[in-house]
């Protein structure tokens, strides 16, 4: 009788190997999106700029609603208030504007009516499926999976900076305080990375479990990758 050998089962990494495997999928961030590599350039047309602006509001605006969807399936008091402040850091308050506010500005610093922007009567199919599925996922999925899709905020900042010291030269018929969304968004991303980061680097512990939150960051990571392909398609 031969007696079955039983596969070695995988190790984890540690804690510092698993975020250096996260940090390491920015090659697959939409900065290096063909369309953006353009944008950064300052090789695409107003109306190559409208369109990007007109369909990442639909993503803008879905925010709060994914946030909420974390909230909604998440039993512990103290994540539900550390995560909270990012629905007000997009939806803003009486006294800050908050982030849809200033893309909506944005918006009209190109050359788009606030109205056509909150219609999302410009959203592409594509843009719309993508920008959908991310906020279905984070209704259905487990709240500490939702919490990892969440960390492309690491790359951010790098896009962030890259229009703030670009658009200005390549793009001077945009008004400068258009751009403030941008800027707003560099300290609130570090903040936002260091608690998801705390969040999926506690959670997700076993080899396999770190091997799902790969698979969910890449899932994001082609979210963000498909809406600029929907973009590049509709406006060459």
């Amino acid at each position: 009788m031969t007696t079955a050998i039983l596969p070695i089962p995988p190790i984890a990494w540690t804690e510092a190997e698993f975020e250096a495997r996260l940090r390491a999928m920015e090659s697959g961030y939409h900065i290096h999106h063909p369309f953006n590599q353009r944008m950064a350039a300052g090789q695409c047309s107003p109306a190559q700029i409208r369109a990007w602006v007109a369909n990442r509001f639909y993503y803008q605006d879905n925010i709060p609603l994914k946030d909420a969807a974390i909230l909604s399936n998440c039993p512990e008091r103290d994540t539900r208030r550390e995560w909270v402040v990012r629905i007000l850091d997009h939806d803003g308050t009486d006294t800050q504007p908050g982030g849809i506010e200033a893309w909506l500005r944005l918006g009209q610093a190109v050359g788009l009516e606030r109205e056509a922007l909150l219609s999302h009567r410009h959203v592409l199919p594509g843009v719309r499926f993508a920008v959908d599925a991310y906020v279905n996922f984070a209704r259905r999925a487990p709240w500490q999976e939702a919490v990892c899709s969440s960390l492309t905020e690491m790359f951010a900042p790098a896009i962030h900076k890259e229009r703030l010291a670009g658009w200005p030269t390549h793009y001077p018929w945009i008004e400068a305080a258009g751009l403030d969304y941008f800027r707003s968004r560099i300290p609130l991303a570090q903040r936002d990375v260091d608690h998801g980061l705390r969040v999926t680097l506690g959670h997700f512990r076993s080899a396999a479990q770190q091997q799902r939150a790969l698979d969910i960051l890449q899932f994001k990571l082609d979210v963000l990758w498909s809406m600029l392909d929907a973009i590049q398609q509709a406006n060459p």
